[in-house]
């Protein structure tokens, strides 16, 4: 919510906050917004595509005293992986918040033969309905970093596994508790790298201006065979012998 989240930038500002960590992309903006005058520096993570956000500039340098790292997934490698699992799918149905930059998934799908059908929602309410409607078709499901649709994850997990239909996870807990597979990224690994960034600020090493954005070093594949037992699908050996890690469970 825009205005919860001005209170709390709001409320850090008047505590005399040296730094603000902003994580995901409508708290980033609101808490840049709300800094700016004020001259504090704002850290931001897990913001998908920071210059879409207005946070960056077109080559990567900060709008003002704010950066951090993006989440962005290695969409063409997300399809590449995708395909191999599911040589003959046709479609895969996205659903996103409205209030979130998100993919190039739509740009990048006919490369590899796969047709993009979208579910658009505004709040965590939609959810249970356009996850009906999206499942009814498509081949399969990919899930991305969307905050809204994120928190409903195991309800569309668990729509999915009754109509048989795999969902593709964008990181290493979605794949943990009930996603087939995913190219994504570790979120431990984005924060220490993010950590990182907001040391050398506090630190007076470094201004947040003089910083541009990064995004992780390297997705890896995470796959879970409990899933894909379910679901009648053998993980190809080409993705298991590089995999990050394969799990056994499904947890909760």
């Amino acid at each position: 919510d825009g205005g919860t989240a001005s209170q709390i930038i709001n409320n850090f500002i008047s505590k005399k906050a040296d730094l603000i960590c902003a994580i995901a992309t409508p708290i980033a903006q609101a808490a840049y917004g709300g800094a700016k005058k004020d001259n504090v520096p704002v850290i931001y993570t897990a913001v998908t595509d920071p210059v879409a956000a207005a946070l960056a500039n077109e080559d990567g340098t900060p709008v003002g005293e704010v950066t951090g790292t993006s989440d962005k997934l290695p969409v063409e490698k997300q399809l590449e992986m995708i395909r191999k699992i599911l040589p003959d799918a046709k479609k895969i149905g996205i659903l996103y918040s409205t209030s979130e930059v998100n993919s190039e998934y739509k740009a990048a799908a006919p490369d590899y033969g796969f047709e993009i059908v979208e579910g658009a929602v505004t709040s965590t309410a939609d959810i249970p309905l356009a996850a009906d409607s999206i499942l009814e078709k498509v081949d399969c499901l990919n899930n991305l970093t969307d905050n809204t649709v994120v928190s409903s994850l195991p309800m569309i997990l668990d729509k999915a596994s009754k109509k048989n239909i795999p969902v593709f996870g964008s990181e290493v807990e979605q794949v943990k508790i009930g996603c087939l597979a995913s190219m994504g990224l570790d979120y431990v690994d984005l924060g220490i790298q993010t950590g990182k960034m907001a040391a050398k600020v506090l630190k007076g090493e470094k201004k947040a201006s003089e910083m541009n954005f990064e995004v992780i070093e390297e997705a890896a594949f995470y796959g879970n065979s409990k899933v894909a037992g379910n679901l009648g699908i053998t993980l190809p050996q080409e993705l298991t012998d590089s995999a990050a890690a394969i799990f056994d469970e499904i947890t909760q």
